[in-house]
């Protein structure tokens, strides 16, 4: 049963409030002191911690404290050390991003979602897609294209209706969002160790953004995309409402 518990929050005045209730509960250390860290928000502090602790030895537990909380557990005050004891850990490792920006600017970042690329003007971007040096589209037109984890499947690129991928699948998705020509493409499966190569075509006319997670680069000729083994991230969830069963159960709702 862990002692060494780090409790980090979100600067919404509900994260902030749990954060001081535990704290007065169940005591704090540093974050590279914990033997597990609570973070106490939504999904999108959940992904900050996860980046900030990726060089820590202890897992991440979630408990809600902002809007849908996927990554997250229900939250309560009376019973923590003994939830955090039964809990079943998922591993995941990130997507690298490498963004090369017009004037030869390299921008390299994880993601522990998805990276996105995204028109960044009025006209539809035109990708051209290479996987492990073999193209594979020489023209995509679009209002945007994605490669998600498994992990992140059910964030962005549900809501551009590509694939919901079980944890353990092995498999990246790569989705296009409003994809003009060819019409109604919408995208295809890769494997994890693949390397994705997104060229940007007539970049100053169509100028496009990339993302990674919250981390944006502007103005990209290229990106490429692949899967980061040496980082694995350890999340931690209550018996029968972990990751695998999230995301089996969000494609029946």
């Amino acid at each position: 049963m862990p002692d060494k518990i780090a409790f980090t929050a979100s600067r919404a005045e509900v994260a902030q409030t749990a954060r001081a209730a535990l704290i007065t509960r169940y005591g704090n250390v540093a974050p590279e002191d914990a033997e597990v860290i609570v973070a106490l928000g939504g999904d999108g502090f959940m992904l900050q911690t996860l980046h900030a602790s990726q060089q820590l030895d202890a897992p991440v537990y979630g408990m809600n404290r902002g809007t849908i909380g996927f990554l997250m557990n229900t939250y309560s005050e009376t019973d923590l050390r003994d939830r955090l004891a039964a809990a079943e850990e998922a591993v995941i490792n990130p997507l690298s991003m490498r963004a090369t920006q017009a004037d030869g600017t390299v921008v390299e970042a994880l993601a522990i979602n998805e990276v996105s690329l995204l028109r960044a003007g009025p006209q539809a971007a035109k990708l051209k897609i290479t996987i492990d040096d073999r193209l594979r589209m020489a023209e995509l037109v679009c209002d945007g294209a994605l490669v998600s984890t498994p992990a992140g499947s059910t964030a962005y690129n549900y809501s551009a209706h590509g694939p919901i991928l079980p944890i353990g699948s092995e498999v990246l998705a790569l989705t296009a969002m409003s994809a003009f020509r060819p019409r109604r493409w919408r995208g295809a499966l890769l494997p994890k160790d693949a390397t994705v190569r997104f060229d940007v075509l007539e970049p100053e006319k169509r100028p496009v953004m990339a993302e990674a997670d919250a981390k944006s680069v502007t103005g990209v000729v290229t990106v490429e995309i692949r899967s980061e083994p040496s980082v694995a991230h350890r999340i931690l969830f209550d018996p029968g409402h972990g990751l695998e069963e999230r995301l089996i159960n969000e494609q029946f709702t």
